[in-house]
C-alpha cells in the first residue's frame, strides 16, 4: 500500500500541463497525500527567529493566523507580532497560490480558514486519547462540526535541524469505514439543537457529523487497529510541503517540530469528483441522506 504521491513542484504557482494536472486531482480527491519534497516556504533571516516556542503563549498548541487577520497563541512585543504575522500570512498567501493552480475549479468555493505555525515537538506529548494525535485518525470535531465541509490541508516541514515530520497514513477511507460504521451510534431525536442551543457546538451537529465523530473515536480508542491496519510510515523532511484532505485521509503525527499549516474549507459539491468526498461515501452506504436536519 501507497498512498503518497509525489510531485516535482518547486514553485507556488507551478506550470502544470494538463496530464498532471488529472493526475494531483485524481491522487488529492481519492485520498491519497500529494507529496512535493522539493517545493520549501523559505524563511527570511529575520523570521528564523520565530521557530522557537518561545514566541508561544502555551495557552494552545498552535500559532493561529484567523482569516480576519487576528493572531492566537502567541507572545511577544507589537513589532515582533507584526513580524509573525507577516510571515504566517505570507505562508497563507503561497498556499493559497498553490491549491488555485493545481485545482483551479475549486476557487471559486474555496474559502481559506486559518493558517498555523505549529511550533512544538509532537514526539511525547500527553493527551487524551481522542486527542492524541499519534493515533490514526480522520478529522472531526465535538464543537465544530463540518456539515460535510471538506478540510483541505496544506503543510510544509519549516524544521532549522534537518529533522523530519513523521507521519502514519493509514488504509483507504472506505475500508475503515467498513469495519467501524456498524459500532456508530445515531444521536436521540433534538439532541443537535439542544447541543447547538447550549452553546456546545458552533452550529448544528448533522447525522453525518455524528458518524465522523463515532468513527474518529472508536478507530483511536482500539489499539489493536493502531498496531495492526494496513498503514506506512512517511518523513517529510525539511523543504517538503504536503497537501491532504484530512477528512478523508488516515493520518496520525508521530514526530516532528516546526510546521506550516493553511486549512481550507470547501463544499462537497465542488468537488471534481463529488462521490468520493466522505459525505457522499457515508450516504451511499447507509442508504440515507446525512445532511442538516430541521
Amino acid at each position: 500500500m501507497n498512498l503518497i504521491r509525489k510531485f516535482d513542484f518547486n514553485e507556488w504557482s507551478p506550470k502544470i500541463d494538463s496530464v498532471t494536472s488529472q493526475q494531483a486531482i485524481a491522487a488529492l480527491e481519492d485520498g491519497f497525500v500529494i507529496c512535493l519534497p522539493h517545493l520549501p516556504f523559505v524563511l527570511g533571516e529575520d523570521e528564523k527567529r520565530f521557530l522557537s516556542e518561545r514566541w508561544s503563549d502555551h495557552k494552545s498548541k498552535n500559532i493561529s493566523l484567523r482569516p480576519q487577520g487576528g493572531l492566537k497563541g502567541a507572545f511577544g512585543s507589537a513589532d515582533e507580532l507584526k513580524a509573525l504575522r507577516a510571515m504566517i500570512q505570507r505562508y497563507s498567501d503561497q498556499a493559497t497560490q498553490l491549491v488555485s493552480t493545481l485545482f483551479p475549479d475549486y476557487v471559486p468555493n474555496l474559502v481559506k480558514a486559518n493558517t498555523s505555525l505549529r511550533p512544538f515537538e509532537v514526539e511525547g506529548r500527553v493527551s487524551s486519547y481522542r486527542k492524541d494525535d499519534k493515533r490514526l485518525h480522520t478529522d472531526a470535531f465535538p464543537s465544530n462540526p463540518t456539515q460535510g465541509t471538506r478540510l483541505l490541508r496544506v503543510f510544509n516541514n519549516v524544521n532549522p535541524n534537518g529533522r523530519p515530520r513523521v507521519w502514519r497514513v493509514g488504509e483507504p477511507f472506505d475500508a475503515m469505514v467498513k469495519k467501524y460504521l456498524p459500532q456508530a451510534k445515531n444521536m436521540f431525536p433534538g439532541q443537535a439543537s439542544l447541543m447547538h442551543k447550549l452553546g456546545i457546538t458552533k452550529r448544528k451537529r448533522t447525522p453525518y457529523d455524528q458518524l465522523m465523530l463515532q468513527l474518529h473515536d472508536l478507530v483511536k480508542a482500539d489499539m489493536d487497529y493502531q498496531r495492526n491496519a494496513p498503514q506506512q510510515s512517511v518523513n517529510f523532511m525539511p523543504g517538503t510541503t504536503w497537501i491532504v484532505y484530512s477528512d478523508q485521509v488516515l493520518h496520525a503525527a508521530m514526530s516532528g517540530q516546526y510546521m506550516m499549516e493553511q486549512t481550507f474549507h470547501l463544499p462537497p459539491e465542488a468537488l471534481y469528483r463529488p462521490e468520493t468526498s466522505p459525505i457522499k461515501v457515508l450516504e451511499a452506504i447507509k442508504g440515507i441522506a446525512l445532511g442538516l436536519v430541521d
